[in-house]
């Protein structure tokens, strides 16, 4: 399912024609440190879901309590890279879940693995008291039942899984309206069969419910761009990212709708405005994230766009270094090795 979702947010960005290839060359060294890294997903604990853009904390026993956080992709996947070694809490929180953590010790390898589940609460925890969460106490048992097989079928992917979910949200919205987790998943599944305008309609729903649902924002972001209503979707990605600044997904989304846009203009002096705000969605996505590859291909991409060829290739190598087998790497290889040819004074000795 997620995968689907990976090749249409991919497949806008490596559309490019080589040319103005001029740059000058870098040299990049790699430190000298020994650094570790922490890979993980978050699941659901009901019906095996990849939860996507839950908060993940990682706190350091050995470093004077250093935290960073980071936040799931929509594989339910989370990276902390750089790391010195140490003793490491892995902690996840998300809104009407129980928080959950995992020890991981990081003193003796360089690679680390935490798998968390998200386990439903009546309570959320919250500096001081707690909360209760009235509106999913108010979700009838018939409902629920409905969005609990449909959450089973997509954690068994496929497209006729997909399409059965649909129909199990579908039912669960109809039997309690204000069902909020029910509208979101019917809204990134019909994305999931392509059905672009039932998506829309879906999204708009889930926030006229719930217009803090910054999930719903971002994906009906997606929606626009694919549907090439490029002002709404930055529109829906800038009032997400006001609500929750810390989602790279919904930070590269956005570059790519400025990425659209500049696209558009044949004129590199009227394109400039757009090419760099998209600039700075991408350099602000691989803050949060530095391990996005979909992020250096778009920055690939750009900084072909203002002939900083040099530059390119080495965000193109980033993407391939990050996924030698992803969807694009083949296209990407070939661009690659045409610029060098293309620029071959200033590549001259490297590979």
């Amino acid at each position: 399912m997620c995968n689907t979702r990976l090749r249409f947010l991919l497949s806008s960005i490596l559309a490019i024609a080589v040319c103005h290839l001029v740059g000058v060359a870098q040299v990049q060294t790699s430190p000298t440190a020994v650094t570790v890294e922490i890979n993980g997903q978050v699941r659901f604990a009901e019906g095996g879901a990849p939860a996507a853009n839950v908060l993940v904390r990682l706190e350091s026993y050995d470093g004077g309590g250093s935290i960073t956080e980071a936040f799931t992709d929509r594989l339910g996947k989370f990276r902390f890279t750089g790391l010195p070694p140490a003793q490491y809490s892995v902690r996840v929180h998300q809104t009407g879940y129980r928080d959950e953590q995992q020890t991981v010790d990081m003193t003796t390898s360089s690679r680390g693995l935490a798998y968390l589940q998200l386990t439903p609460d009546t309570e959320t925890t919250i500096p001081g008291k707690f909360v209760t969460r009235t509106v999913d106490a108010k979700v009838p048992a018939a409902a629920q039942k409905e969005f609990d097989k449909g959450v089973e079928a997509l954690g068994q992917g496929g497209k006729d899984k997909i399409a059965f979910a649909s129909r199990c949200f579908e039912k669960a919205v109809s039997l309690y309206p204000p069902f909020v987790e029910a509208r979101l998943k019917l809204g990134t599944v019909y994305m999931d069969l392509g059905e672009w305008d039932k998506a829309e309609h879906a999204l708009l729903a889930t926030i006229e419910v719930d217009k803090g649902a910054f999930n719903a924002l971002f994906a009906l972001g997606e929606v626009y761009l694919r549907q090439n209503k490029l002002a709404e979707a930055e529109k829906v990605l800038s009032q997400g990212l006001t609500i929750q600044d810390q989602s790279y997904l919904g930070h590269l989304t956005l570059a790519r709708v400025y990425w659209e846009k500049a696209r558009a203009i044949k004129d590199l002096a009227e394109a400039r405005p757009p090419l760099e705000k998209a600039y700075e969605e991408v350099k602000r996505a691989l803050t949060l994230n530095p391990e996005l590859a979909g992020a250096y291909l778009l920055k690939g991409n750009l900084l072909l766009r203002v002939s900083r060829s040099a530059d390119a290739v080495a965000a193109f190598n980033e993407y391939l270094r990050l996924e030698p087998n992803g969807p694009f790497a083949q296209e990407t290889r070939a661009l690659v090795e045409k610029i060098k040819k293309a620029n071959a004074p200033h590549f001259a000795g490297t590979h």
